[in-house]
C-alpha cells in the first residue's frame, strides 16, 4: 500500500488530534495513530478509549488499506521535515517507509485490527450551533470544573438542552458558572455531562467563527463534527447537583467596579494572603472598596483602596482571590456587577452588559472572615 501526502498538511492535522493520546497508556496500540486510506481520502484516528478524534485529508493513493503508526516518532519527524510531498510505503508486515526529497525513514507500524473500534452514533439526537458559540461556552465554564475524582459529576461541564436554548454549567462546590445561549434550538429537553479533556481538545481544534457545528448525543456519548474534524467522547455517568437551589434569589446590595482595576488590585493584594486560602477581605463603604490580605504565619499584610459604585449597607466579606481573578476573566465587559447580601452568602458576578442571545451568571462562595 502506498500514498502521497503533503508533509505540512499532515502535521497540521495530526497536531489537532495528538492531544487525545496519553503519555503513559496501558495498551501500546493507544500510542499510535490509525491511518485509513480509501479512494484518495486519508482518515487519521487517535483515541484514549474515552475520547476519539478523527481528521480527514486529501491524498494521492491508488489502493485502500489501514495501518497503525506510532504517534510520537511520526510527529517528531514531521516537525523537522520542510513542506514537501511525502510518500508512505507500507508492506504486508506493517513496516512503514517514508520517502522525502532527500531522505528515507523507516518505522515499524502495528496491525490495525488491534486498534479499538469507535462507538457508533446509535439513536442519537442532534442539533447545530456555531463554532464560536461552543468555544465561548467552553472558555467561560471550563475553569470552574472540579478536579475531584471522588465527585465525578463535577469533573465535567453540564449541558442542559431545551427548545428555547442551551445552558452550560460548571461548579467545583466553591464557585459556579452558568452560561446560557438562546440562539440554539435543541430538539428536546435533555441533560448530559461532558468531561474536561475532550472539551479542552475541542477548544483547541475549533475555529472561533460562525462555522456550523453538528452536535449529536445519545445516552453514552457526545459527537461533534466540524468540517474534516470529528470528536466522540464518553459522557460522565453521574447526576449533576441541583445547581438552581444554590443561586440566591435576592442579593440586594449591588457593587459595580472596573474589571481590570479590580483584577489588578486582587493580584497585588493576594501576594500577601495565606497561600492555602488566598483569602482577600473586601470592605465596602459608599464609593470606596478596601481590599486586605494577611498571612499571620509570616506577618505578611497587604491593603489597597479603590473607587467603586455601591448601593447597600456597609459590608465586610472575604473571598478566594484566585477564584475571583479567574471568574472576572470570563466577563467580557469593562465593568462588572457584583451582587451581595451577607458575609456568609454567595456573591453573584455578572457582566454589566451581555451580547444578544447570551446570559452569564457566576457565583462564588465567601470565606469565613478571620478577624
Amino acid at each position: 500500500m502506498k500514498f502521497i501526502v503533503s508533509s505540512s498538511a499532515l502535521l497540521k492535522q495530526l497536531q489537532q488530534i495528538s492531544g487525545v493520546i496519553n503519555a503513559n497508556t496501558v495498551l501500546p496500540i493507544l500510542e499510535d495513530f490509525l491511518f485509513e486510506i480509501e479512494k484518495n481520502k486519508l482518515t487519521v484516528v487517535a483515541t484514549d478509549l474515552e475520547t476519539v478524534m478523527k481528521v480527514h485529508l486529501d491524498i494521492e493513493a491508488k489502493d485502500s488499506g489501514k495501518v497503525c503508526i506510532p504517534a510520537k516518532i511520526l510527529m517528531d519527524s514531521l516537525k523537522n521535515i520542510p513542506e514537501q510531498p511525502l510518500t508512505f510505503n507500507i508492506d504486508k508486515n506493517f513496516g512503514v517507509e517514508l520517502t522525502s526529497d532527500n531522505g528515507k525513514y523507516k518505522v515499524m507500524g502495528e496491525n490495525p485490527d488491534n486498534f479499538p473500534k469507535e462507538p457508533a452514533a446509535d439513536d442519537a439526537n442532534s442539533f447545530t450551533m456555531t463554532s464560536s458559540a461552543l468555544v465561548t461556552a467552553i472558555n467561560k465554564t471550563l475553569f470552574a470544573v472540579s478536579n475531584d475524582d471522588l465527585r465525578p459529576a463535577m469533573t465535567g461541564v453540564f449541558f442542559e438542552l431545551d427548545k428555547k436554548g442551551i445552558t452550560f454549567v460548571a461548579t467545583d462546590a466553591h464557585r459556579l458558572v452558568k452560561y446560557k445561549r438562546t440562539d440554539v434550538k435543541c430538539p428536546k429537553t435533555e441533560t448530559f455531562i461532558a468531561p474536561k479533556k475532550p472539551l479542552n481538545l475541542l477548544k483547541a481544534a475549533l475555529p472561533d467563527n460562525d462555522d456550523e457545528l453538528n452536535i449529536s448525543y445519545n445516552s453514552n456519548h457526545l459527537f461533534v463534527k466540524h468540517g474534516g474534524t470529528e470528536l466522540v467522547c464518553r459522557l460522565i455517568d453521574a447526576r449533576f447537583p441541583d445547581y438552581k437551589v444554590v443561586i440566591p434569589a435576592d442579593n440586594p446590595y449591588k457593587l459595580t467596579v472596573n474589571k481590570s482595576d479590580f483584577q489588578n488590585a486582587l493580584r497585588r493584594v493576594s501576594v500577601f494572603s495565606n497561600k492555602s486560602t488566598n483569602q482577600v477581605a473586601l470592605s465596602i463603604t459608599g464609593s470606596e472598596l478596601q481590599l486586605a490580605a494577611q498571612d499571620i504565619d509570616f506577618s505578611f499584610e497587604g491593603n489597597e483602596r479603590m473607587a467603586c459604585q455601591y448601593d447597600g449597607e456597609d459590608l465586610q466579606i472575604a473571598f478566594n482571590a484566585k477564584f475571583l481573578i479567574e471568574m472576572l476573566n470570563a466577563a467580557d465587559t469593562a465593568d462588572v456587577n457584583i451582587e451581595l447580601s451577607t458575609p456568609t452568602k454567595a456573591g453573584i458576578i455578572k457582566p454589566t452588559e451581555v451580547e444578544e442571545n447570551e446570559e452569564l451568571l457566576m457565583l462564588v462562595m465567601p470565606l469565613m472572615l478571620n478577624n
